[in-house]
């Protein structure tokens, strides 16, 4: 057998531009393989603590698919596929808690994909699933995410009377221009109407998203969709990073007759390391905190401990729908991954064929022996504040963090985070870098399955 390659040290990473991948899950569904035989879905959830685990629902369906999108959805779906995906979910929805037995839902999130690209009749229908099984959104924190044009007065009305408290939408500019360089056919006055129908509404949290690194952007032109969002007050603030990835319309149009016509420049060209620090300031500024690289709060945010208690390091997902993930402490699992149009569809069409028999079995993902629990572990908390509870490591472990990682210690000589006893924290130095440090803890194993994933 051969040897898995070794990964690349922190300093040689340091020296790369900052933006190396997106960490918001570990391992990436595109390190999911077949499993060597199908299992049962009541005996994977049989031994795992039930009393605090996080429904998602996914609606793989949009109205246009965005330039960088590499998410597991498909625009302008058939009217019959919809319809037919409802009563799949409702299906599934069914068997997974039968599998489940005894357990409490903490969290609620519907995500796609874009969940209000559902008319109101088919929202009803599927919070009429959800109160079918119990699952009552109002009492927990439920979120969900919308964009513009799919907004309107009726669908966030009934949203809100089912119990959704956070409403998420991708806003990525507020310049039409920029916009329309991501793919997107969005305008300002589209954006601006969709927020007055949220905010009519009383929802507790709304979330905006903003991009940086388009083609065309500046620093200057960046701050003005921050200071647009600002102008409405938004709970919660998340900046991302563009990335043009494989099979993306952004990605398709890089590639053709080889020429890189929307590829970021390389360092010190590449302007989204400044678009970030100055986007960071302007919002601390704000009186916002930052949570991760991402995300900002605002001071009149809802306290963040609202509702049941959850903790995604040590709680489970179950994830509902075609391309929703699920996860165990030992198994994460998940339908296929695609990203092209063609793989997507060829993916859900396979979903719509099956049974209750078939949602009562898994049999793709990837089984996380201890050293990949410790690794997920390490990602989920030191790439967001106030970082890593190594007390919280020791009594989930029965070891310490250090030992287990010792690659860790790297990181306080190199200014990139501090320890006490109890935490081990990202200075904002470390915070800035986080798309380097979540690949560099990325196990060597996970790192060749990503390697040798064959995009679809």
């Amino acid at each position: 057998m051969n040897a898995l390659p070794a990964q690349p040290s922190l300093e040689s990473l340091l020296r790369m531009p900052p933006y190396q991948a997106y960490s918001y899950s570990y391992p990436h569904k595109t390190a999911y393989r077949a499993l060597p035989g199908p299992r049962a879905l009541r005996d994977v959830w049989a031994a795992e603590d039930r009393s605090a685990l996080f429904l998602y629902l996914h609606i793989p369906f949009c109205s246009y698919r965005c330039g960088f999108c590499n998410l597991f959805t498909l625009a302008r779906p058939s009217a019959e596929a919809v319809e037919r995906y409802l009563g799949q979910l409702d299906t599934q929805l069914a068997v997974a808690i039968d599998a489940l037995g005894e357990h409490r839902f903490a969290r609620l999130a519907l995500g796609g994909g874009t969940p209000s690209y559902l008319d109101t009749a088919q929202l009803s229908r599927l919070f009429d699933s959800l109160r079918r099984r119990d699952v009552d959104a109002r009492a927990m924190p439920s979120g969900m995410e919308v964009s513009p044009e799919t907004v309107d007065g009726d669908k966030m009305a009934l949203c809100r009377d089912a119990g959704i408290d956070r409403i998420s939408m991708g806003i990525q500019s507020f310049s039409d221009a920029e916009v329309r360089t991501l793919v997107r056919p969005q305008q300002r006055d589209e954006v601006e109407r969709a927020i007055a129908a949220i905010r009519a509404q009383r929802f507790p949290t709304l979330n905006l998203d903003l991009i940086y690194g388009i083609q065309g952007q500046t620093v200057a032109s960046f701050l003005a969709s921050i200071d647009s969002a600002l102008a409405f007050a938004p709970e919660e603030l998340y900046l991302y990073p563009l990335y043009v990835r494989p099979l993306t319309g952004l990605g398709r149009i890089e590639s053709r007759d080889g020429r890189p016509r929307f590829a970021l420049q390389p360092e010190p060209l590449d302007a989204r390391a400044e678009m970030y620090r100055a986007g960071r300031d302007r919002l601390l500024a704000a009186g916002y905190t930052q949570v991760s690289m991402r995300m900002f709060r605002a001071a009149h945010a809802p306290a963040n401990d609202a509702g049941p208690a959850y903790c995604c390091q040590d709680d489970g997902m179950i994830g509902i729908g075609c391309g929703a993930r699920s996860y165990t402490r030992a198994l994460h699992y998940s339908s296929e991954y695609g990203v092209s149009r063609r793989s997507v569809a060829a993916i859900l069409d396979h979903h719509l064929s099956l049974t209750a028999e078939d949602f009562a079995r898994v049999d793709h993902g990837f089984a996380l022996d201890g050293d990949e629990q410790r690794r997920r572990y390490a990602i989920q908390s030191l790439l967001v504040w106030p970082g890593l509870d190594l007390a919280a490591w020791r009594a989930r472990f029965g070891t310490e963090a250090l030992d287990d990682l010792p690659q860790l210690a790297a990181l306080e000589p190199l200014g990139l985070a501090s320890r006490t006893d109890a935490l081990l924290a990202l200075t904002a130095s470390g915070m800035a870098r986080a798309d380097t440090l979540g690949p560099w803890l990325i196990s060597p194993d996970v790192a060749a399955r990503m390697a040798a994933y064959a995009p679809r």
